[in-house]
């Protein structure tokens, strides 16, 4: 039977630098923890267990794993395997040190399953939330070929190139998301309590009123009288394209149409295709078969289009053509990269030249998000302040009609 590990809590000020240090350690005994804060020479020690705590076994109360928390695992992994350790000392030391407690708890299960005698691919499966198939594959992968050290530095590599893509393509899109929010906030401020201020005052002057400013009042009292109508049905819409996207019809439909969008379904196109042979081109370069590597890339493509040709493509292959061939007929692949691919199969070379695709499409997904934020930013100050300007004119109009008049 396994002694069950605690975890401590020790504080102690440091001799040698004049300073108070504190932190944890999980330990079997209170003297472990003893001789190593007697080991770092530290005054005054005080060691006590850590409460426990009470939402520990309730999720929605634990921290999230962060794809940083599983590049930093692979990394160090990858460097204690090429040291020479085992893969149980390797887990037993990450799950210890792993700042995240859902992060380390995972780590501890998939030890645990190690030790009973499972690979770590399939410990590794039981948490596809944080470990999916691309990861499980090519940690198999890995373990078959004797390279689990280089495949875990092609993941943490992998993963790292994913993770920045997804954030710039992210903080692109905050600033129109966060623009359009302000200015609904905005023009609803104004209509509700601004507008129905200068109404009264035209009220008491007579008279007709420009008509621009009528209209503007017209609106006004609609979204004063029907203003939680007016969240309300914004909600529901909101509800019901999360409902409807949900759907494996909608999925399709959406996605289908984003490709289409002007300026940003080139984008999400060229996104597509940096994701396809970054994936694909790691994948074999790991070791796994191209039909195996195909229906994975196509689970993650996250994209319903992009997924649906995936799996054609991997048909058209299992039939016995090439992968050049099928991807230009989809249409949703551009010419260039088909070309590419063409002669990296002729050549024997694909996972290279995927991989050459791949930096140069990521350099292609910076420059259009750069050029996509620099585009938007001036017309959302445009849309912004054209409301605006149009509101304040409304309002003004009859004060200038007035004075005209005199």
């Amino acid at each position: 039977m396994a002694i069950e590990s605690k975890v401590y809590v020790w504080k102690g000020k440091d001799p040698k630098k004049n300073k108070k240090l504190k932190g944890e350690m999980e330990a079997t005994d209170i003297r472990m923890v003893e001789g190593y804060v007697k080991k770092r020479g530290l005054l005054d020690a005080e060691i006590k267990e850590k409460p426990k705590d009470l939402f520990a076994n309730i999720a929605l109360f634990q921290p999230k794993v962060t794809p940083k928390d599983v590049i930093v695992f692979c990394r160090q992994f990858s460097t204690m395997i090429d040291a020479g350790l085992p893969i149980i000392q390797c887990l037993d030391i990450l799950s210890t040190q792993a700042e995240n407690p859902t992060f380390r708890k995972i780590l501890k299960d998939i030890k645990v399953s190690v030790e009973g005698g499972g690979t770590l691919a399939e410990s590794m499966k039981k948490y596809p939330a944080q470990f999916d198939d691309l990861f499980a594959n090519m940690i198999a992968a890995g373990e078959v070929g004797g390279i689990l050290d280089t495949i875990l530095r092609r993941l943490s590599e992998h993963l790292e190139k994913a993770a920045k893509l997804k954030s710039k393509v992210k903080s692109a899109m905050m600033y129109p998301v966060i623009t359009i929010v302000v200015a609904v906030v905005v023009v609803m401020v104004i209509m509700v309590f601004v507008i129905p201020v200068f109404q009264e005052m035209f009220a008491g002057l007579g008279g007709q009123l420009p008509g621009l400013t009528q209209m503007v009042v017209n609106m006004s009292n609609f979204v004063k009288g029907n203003v939680l109508y007016i969240i309300g049905g914004g909600g529901g819409a909101l509800f019901a394209f999360k409902k409807f996207y949900k759907t494996e019809k909608g999925h399709i439909i959406v996605d289908d149409l984003t490709l289409k969008i002007p300026v940003m379904g080139m984008l999400i196109r060229k996104i597509a295709v940096a994701k396809f042979t970054r994936t694909m081109g790691t994948m074999l370069q790991s070791g796994v078969s191209i039909l195996d590597a195909l229906d994975i890339v196509a689970k993650t493509a996250g994209h319903k289009t992009v997924e649906a040709t995936i799996y054609e493509v991997r048909s058209e292959i299992s039939e016995g053509r090439t992968m050049a061939d099928p991807l230009l007929e989809s249409g949703v692949f551009p010419s260039m990269v088909c070309s590419m691919i063409s002669v990296g199969e002729a050549t024997g070379a694909l996972d290279i030249m995927l991989g050459k695709i791949a930096d140069f499409y990521d350099d292609e997904v910076d420059e259009a998000v750069d050029g996509m934020t620099e585009m938007i930013e001036p017309m959302m100050m445009v849309f912004l302040g054209g409301i605006i300007g149009t509101l304040v004119i409304a309002m003004y109009l009859p004060i200038f009609s007035m004075a005209g008049a005199v």
